[in-house]
């Protein structure tokens, strides 16, 4: 059975799984579902339609579902799917996340998504597993993450950008251009190099690495056109689907992708000497 602190409102279409444990001070209105185990420690709010996978825990003073922040949207009048949570999610607090601005697609963070203080995922983004947002961290309306992406302190994606998989931002940069899967976004719009130890950490096969790194060497910080970047790194992905996979999110954008810079002739300290050799 759920346990729910006496302080706490809990709305008469909300569904709560066996384990579930509402601290006090909280307010569940609407159609908000959550899965076995899901623990709101106190003072969380949440508005449906909201669904919440099992074991995810939530820190006070997180607000989940309510309206975007899209002037189109228009409360109690535009239908939204509202939106969708994985399971053992760790949200702390402060944290917001909005409502989809559609009736079909909801915004939706995938399973073990680590969100610290105060960061923000905006109506319709679409978050892949295991990606972290660090302190004040936050993503516009539309925003595509990326299993295994880091966001560091105080990163800011633009509205309709892609992060590709296992993609990382140091802290403080801000992006209004797609950052491609296992590089590194800083400061405004680059990208510096490749988030090796992310790749390491994973498991990834050394020889996919080095291929990453030529990939990387010979292609993306050479600038190129879209198209001229997309069949240079299918020749190197021919034998590497990490190389391919960089290749395909680069055809599939809208966006440009974040131009390469090198941060040693502007100040810096490189991120990954080795590809300046």
């Amino acid at each position: 059975m759920p346990e729910i602190h006496a302080t706490s409102h809990v709305g008469p279409e909300c569904e709560l799984a066996d384990g579930v444990v509402i601290g006090p001070h909280c307010t569940l209105t609407g159609r908000v579902k959550l899965g076995p185990g899901v623990q709101l420690l106190g003072h969380v709010y949440i508005q449906g339609p909201v669904e919440i996978g099992a074991r995810t825990f939530i820190y006070p003073f997180t607000c989940i579902g309510f309206e975007p922040q899209d002037v189109k949207f228009t409360r109690g009048v535009t239908a939204t799917a509202g939106v969708v949570i994985g399971s053992d999610c760790k949200l702390r607090e402060h944290v917001t996340i909005h409502a989809s601005t559609k009736p079909d697609v909801p915004t939706r963070l995938g399973d073990r998504v680590w969100m610290m203080v105060g960061s923000h995922v905006a109506h319709d983004c679409q978050v892949g597993n295991d990606v972290n947002f660090v302190n004040n961290a936050g993503l516009a309306g539309h925003v595509q993450v990326g299993d295994k992406v880091t966001l560091a302190g105080h990163a800011i994606v633009h509205q309709f950008v892609r992060m590709g998989r296992m993609a990382f931002m140091s802290a403080g940069s801000a992006v209004s251009t797609d950052v491609p899967p296992f590089c590194i976004a800083w400061g405004r719009n680059s990208i510096v190099g490749l988030n090796v130890v992310g790749l390491r950490r994973s498991g990834m096969d050394r020889g996919e690495i080095t291929l990453l790194r030529r990939a990387f060497r010979e292609v993306l910080r050479e600038n190129l056109p879209r198209a001229q970047t997309v069949e240079r790194l299918r020749e190197i992905g021919a034998s590497s689907s990490a190389v391919m996979e960089v290749a395909d999110f680069v055809a599939g954008g809208k966006r440009p992708i974040c131009p390469y810079r090198n941060q040693t002739r502007s100040g810096g300290g490189s991120e990954d000497p080795s590809l300046d050799m």
